[in-house]
């Protein structure tokens, strides 16, 4: 080879090489670009990531992964380009010297272009896994954590398009606002875990209740709401209420529990109930609470009266928050008579609210809100108590010893330290276990058997008397009676109350007595009103009768002339 030769050959390498280095410029400005992506990225995913609180852990984690993927690129690239540059000096001198480049520095170029080619593939890679993350963050924004409905935000964001497309298309859309009955009471006997279950299966049985063009959406908490954005009539909403309230009648299994769950649900139409999300939305609101005081599991389309109903339960509400702490409330004792001998066997403790602008209320007035604000179970231990120390003071006083009664709700039985707080009251107020009888509903006993059970065999363990209220009104299984140590059946009184008039509900209360007594209960007819209920009950052997034929609930202190 000549000189001539010799000195072309590098010039050609340097050229190849130059054309090299742009090419692994333009390599390093795709990794910059995506590095300023990466940063984007990660802004925009702390900000999403507010709205999901639990999930914000797990995102900030992926970002600041995706960050140290970054530093590792940016730190390989700056490498690369201090290498690049030192070859290309070597190149330079090597062709001022048109000396032949050294075999190693070849190598080293041939290196730092794979290293940079698999840096940018690194890169791509890094962008399209925030890209995800994107989406990610995006339905985390929109969706319910726990169920993956669609939150409040994506909700009231499709009620505004159909709003739009009903109003030009001169239609109407329905919204439907569902909130469970007695939730709370599952979540705090059974635990979250349980209940955090139950709402994932209510919310795949309302997707199957709907169609492909209706939104089902968890607001929060047990509150589910339907938004139906094509309708003909009223009554296709009420026929999806009629679908979901069949559909949840069936008992759920959780956990080795039957859970028997139902849901009232309110109804309001767009443009007859508003003209707005918001609107819409309350109004709905305030129907399903007229649902709820109808005795819950049934729907209720939104009337303009409902409103004033509203506020009053709201200003209820808020009264009974202070009414304990002001001492506003107060117990009557109604007798219970054994009807044989006429004489005094027992009371039963009846709560009253002096309110001080309305004047007396009795518990239909406050009971049902007391039990959704979650404010019946401290109220209920105040029953509880002031009848145990009541029946202690007639004791002191020389009266003669007499069962006392109280009402026990569904939230108080199911709390974890009910068996504590009874046998504390007990002992707290030297009450003989023997003399105090709780009584609760077919409802509240058939909840959850199993737990039921436990609980019912404790307190009779501990001498405390047990009555089935409302005994008919119920579960139609009676195998109950044989499986649980229950002391008394209380007849309802709307079976006393038309027996003289009523075939069919003399020959009910005629059979539950009978079966009561095989059975070997006490059985007590409630809602004695006339002479003729009560010879009709005396014909029959019925044990004992309570009612305004025997007397009125009435103070402590009228009942002590009583006795």
């Amino acid at each position: 080879m000549n000189s001539k030769d010799r000195s072309q050959e590098p010039g050609a390498e340097v050229g190849c090489q130059l054309e090299e280095t742009s090419q692994h410029k333009e390599s390093l400005a795709i990794v910059l670009a995506n590095n300023n992506t990466l940063r984007q990225a990660s802004i925009i995913g702390d900000e999403a990531a507010v709205l999901h609180r639990e999930k914000i852990v797990a995102a900030r984690e992926d970002a600041a992964h995706l960050r140290e993927n970054a530093a590792d690129s940016r730190e390989d690239a700056a490498h690369q380009r201090e290498i690049t540059a030192s070859s290309r000096e070597d190149d330079v001198h090597a062709a001022e010297n048109e000396q032949e480049a050294p075999a190693d520095q070849i190598s080293m170029l041939q290196q730092a272009n794979s290293n940079l080619v698999v840096a940018a593939i690194e890169a791509h890679r890094l962008a399209e896994e925030i890209e995800m993350a994107k989406v990610q963050l995006d339905h985390l924004a929109h969706h319910d954590a726990l169920t993956d409905l669609p939150n409040r935000m994506l909700l009231h964001d499709r009620i505004r398009q159909a709003i739009e497309l009903a109003h030009r298309q001169h239609r109407k859309i329905a919204i439907l606002f569902m909130d469970l009955d007695r939730f709370k009471h599952i979540n705090d006997s059974l635990g979250h875990a349980v209940g955090d279950q139950l709402l994932k299966m209510v919310a795949h049985c309302l997707g199957r209740c709907v169609r492909q063009s209706d939104t089902v959406s968890r607001q929060g908490g047990d509150e589910f709401v339907l938004l139906l954005p094509v309708i003909e009539h009223a009554e296709d909403a009420a026929l999806s209420a009629k679908k979901i309230l069949a559909a949840l009648a069936q008992p759920q299994h959780i956990d080795g529990h039957d859970l028997h769950i139902s849901v009232s649900i309110g109804i309001s139409i767009y443009p007859d109930d508003g003209m707005d999300v918001e609107t819409l939305i309350k109004n709905a609101d305030t129907a399903m609470y007229c649902a709820k005081e109808n005795g819950r599991d049934n729907y209720k389309f939104f009337e303009q009266d409902m409103n004033a109903r509203a506020v009053e339960r709201h200003s209820i509400e808020v009264s009974l928050r202070r009414a304990l702490e002001r001492r506003e409330f107060v117990l009557h004792y109604q007798p219970k008579i054994n009807l044989h001998s006429k004489k005094m066997v027992g009371v039963e403790a009846l709560i009253r609210w002096q309110h001080p602008e309305r004047g007396v209320l009795l518990p239909s007035h406050f009971v049902a809100v007391a039990e959704d604000c979650g404010l019946i179970l401290p109220i209920g231990r105040w029953v509880l108590r002031t009848a145990c120390l009541q029946a202690k003071a007639w004791k002191q006083a020389g009266l003669p010893p007499i069962v006392v009664a109280v009402n026990t709700s569904a939230l108080e039985f199911r709390a974890k330290d009910f068996l504590d707080n009874i046998r504390a009251t007990l002992q707290e107020t030297s009450m003989e276990p023997r003399y105090l009888e709780l009584e609760l509903t077919e409802s509240v006993l058939m909840r959850d058997v199993e737990a039921t059970d436990i609980v019912l065999r404790a307190l009779a363990d501990l001498g405390v008397r047990l009555a089935v209220d409302d005994f008919g009104t119920g579960y139609s299984s009676l195998s109950y009676l044989r499986r649980f140590p229950i002391d008394t059946l209380k007849i309802d009184q709307s079976f006393v109350n038309h027996m003289g008039s009523n075939v069919d509900d003399a020959t009910l209360v005629s059979a539950v007595i009978s079966m009561g007594k095989s059975l070997k209960k006490c059985v007590i007819a409630e809602g004695v009103e006339t002479p003729e209920q009560y010879t009709l009950l005396l014909d029959q052997h019925c044990d004992e009768g309570q009612g305004y034929f025997f007397g009125r609930p009435v103070a402590a202190e009228a009942l002590a002339v009583l006795l």
